[in-house]
């Protein structure tokens, strides 16, 4: 069976309370996400993070143990901010039509990756991850599975779920709907990150051809 690891924030040492406090934790995520741009991984510091956010060393280090924590981090945050985009563009969606769920699901990451900062070398996880470390793709599928509930989950061919709400309520997913979006989240990984090194905006016959590689293997079960 498959299961997602949980979902909070492992490596902030400190969770934000006051206003001030996030609004200083959020101003360290961004410098970190446009120094990868500007330097990549190897390179990234927290000396550099401080300066760039315009803190104190010692504020970094009050919510990071060291870099590699404040990178998990902006991943986490990114899959929040794309689970909410899709989140958006599913309330105009009609419940089971999966095939405008699913364009809203590959068409949101393909807008994150041309202009979130940060996102295209740390998506949803870091690029060189721990040994141990949730994998980043169970955790984008385990999102999905919650939010795309109400589209996929009905037309699902074998057995029960009632496929809730179409939120993502945390609550435990589908597993045969978490397998089924596992795959298209790792196949679609795969192949995007071929369209954008071909392309460093996308190489636009490789994304349709993701595209149509994702309705033809969902079709099996949805239509």
């Amino acid at each position: 069976m498959v299961c997602v690891p949980p979902h909070p924030h492992a490596n902030l040492r400190r969770a934000p309370v006051q206003q001030r406090s996030a609004e200083r934790l959020a101003r360290i995520l961004d410098a970190g996400a446009g120094l990868l741009d500007e330097t990549g991984y190897e390179q990234l510091s927290t000396r550099a993070v401080a300066d760039r956010a315009g803190v104190p060393i010692g504020s970094v280090y009050r919510f990071f143990p060291n870099k590699r924590a404040l990178v998990d981090a902006l991943a986490e945050r990114n899959l929040d901010l794309y689970a909410e985009r899709i989140a958006g563009r599913l309330d105009a969606v009609p419940e089971r039509e999966w095939r405008a769920a699913i364009d809203a699901v590959l068409d949101e990451y393909l807008a994150m990756k041309r202009t979130v900062p940060g996102f295209t070398l740390v998506d949803f996880g870091p690029p060189a991850p721990a040994e141990g470390a949730p994998d980043a793709n169970l955790r984008v599928a385990g999102r999905l599975a919650a939010l795309l509930a109400g589209h996929l989950g009905p037309a699902l061919k074998e057995g029960g779920g009632d496929g809730g709400e179409g939120r993502d309520t945390g609550d435990e997913p589908d597993p045969r709907l978490l397998r089924t979006l596992l795959v298209c989240v790792e196949a679609a990984d795969a192949l995007l990150q071929l369209a954008f090194r071909t392309d460093p905006s996308g190489d636009a016959a490789l994304i349709a051809e993701t595209r149509t590689l994702l309705q033809a293997y969902l079709a099996r079960t949805f239509d």
